[in-house]
């Protein structure tokens, strides 16, 4: 479990030398090799944070060939020119494509022409106010994409596909959360049909150094000289760093069986002052307050941002199995039903190719108010409760 004083000293080791990509690292802890060892392995958002720690994991379970997918030309450049030297060193193929999950074309040649059996789906747009400010660009990359990525591995016959998601997903407050949601029902649904695709979402919180998240920003304002700005006083959120979090997704996708929803056992969720307060005294700075008006660095309460929420949550309920692996549980949640999800996906599809916002945010709302009943009530009944329509 990831207590307060192993966060702090992860968050010191972080701010005192950032590790390069690829660089390794003594602390990260052995993958199980026989899982993976032989296959061709496809990552989605292979650029990002997670994506990224994926690959370097992958690396070292003696993959066959390990697919790149990214529709950033950098970031797959980037992670292209790490993965070299341990595509060398350990004896497998690297292959990075350039394109979108939403291009169905390209994702049925790729499953095809390079034979994968196991996709671990990490692309997403996960900024949540960036999101908010184009719902129309986050809902068509992270449900439609989504989709189409799980639709095409399901043709293709892929082993295994592994969906990354986020805390977000649970009783989602913005339209990056209700994103996150929509695509494991999605990955849900298909689980629930006849496949020899094993579909299996994994869920977790924030990664340290990730972009987007708190850890990046204030270590620039820090730099700047502040002040460090917080949304709420009480603001809390789960933390794990980049590599314990890639380390236990691939133990998930490993296990899985069909159609679980995994969350990785963060430990308690930490107060983003706490961390603030840290990460100024990491960089040998004095907090400047009203107890030391002369100190060096100030944190400022600017107000939640639209759709964030106080406190976030790995799971509906508190209906969690244990499994094999002490640090990832299983959480029995329902889902909307086939024809519900289908005729929710045709909407977002219209409101999306006519670029309608309010649309989009309309159907959302009206299909999340009703999940949330289904999922809370699946590890209970298995019956659904529809609620209210939120607003986004």
């Amino acid at each position: 479990m990831t207590d307060f004083q192993t966060l702090l000293t992860a968050l010191t080791e972080l701010t005192a030398q950032d590790r390069p990509i690829g660089a390794s690292d003594p602390r990260r802890p052995t993958v199980d090799q026989t899982g993976y060892a032989g296959s061709v392995v496809m990552v989605t958002g292979a650029g990002g944070s997670i994506g990224s720690e994926l690959c370097h994991e992958l690396a070292r379970t003696g993959i066959r060939k390990l697919v790149l997918l990214d529709q950033s030309e950098l970031a797959l450049y980037t992670i292209e020119i790490a993965l070299a030297p341990l595509a060398q060193a350990h004896g497998f193929e690297l292959v990075a494509i350039l394109g979108s999950v939403s291009n169905a074309q390209l994702i049925r040649d790729t499953l095809r022409t390079h034979s994968i059996d196991t996709i671990f789906h990490a692309a997403a747009y996960k900024h949540v106010p960036m999101v908010e400010r184009n719902p129309i660009a986050g809902l068509s990359n992270n449900v439609m994409g989504t989709r189409v990525l799980a639709a095409q591995a399901k043709a293709a016959k892929v082993r295994r596909f592994v969906l990354i998601s986020s805390d977000k997903a649970v009783r989602p407050a913005n339209v990056m959360g209700a994103s996150k949601r929509f695509a494991e029902m999605i990955a849900q649904d298909l689980a629930s049909r006849p496949s020899e695709t094993v579909f299996s979402i994994v869920r977790f919180g924030n990664v340290l150094g990730s972009s987007g998240s708190v850890f990046p920003l204030f270590q620039d304002q820090i730099a700047r000289g502040g002040p460090v700005t917080l949304t709420h006083d009480d603001t809390t959120r789960y933390f794990m760093t980049p590599q314990e979090a890639a380390e236990l997704v691939l133990a998930a996708g490993h296990m899985a069986q069909g159609g679980e929803v995994f969350m990785l056992d963060m430990g308690p969720p930490i107060p983003v002052r706490a961390l603030a307060r840290h990460m100024i005294r990491e960089a040998g700075l004095s907090l400047r307050d009203a107890r030391n008006p002369a100190g060096d660095i100030e944190i400022e309460v600017t107000g939640l941002r639209a759709g964030e929420k106080l406190h976030e949550e790995l799971s509906f309920s508190q209906c969690r199995t244990p499994t094999s692996h002490s640090r990832i549980l299983q959480v029995h949640e329902g889902c909307l039903s086939e024809l519900e999800l289908a005729g929710t996906l045709r909407a977002l599809d219209a409101a999306i190719e006519k670029n309608d916002p309010d649309a989009a945010r309309d159907t959302i709302a009206r299909w999340i108010a009703a999940d949330q009943g289904v999922a809370h009530l699946g590890a209970q009944t298995g019956k659904a409760s529809h609620g209210g329509v939120l607003k986004f």
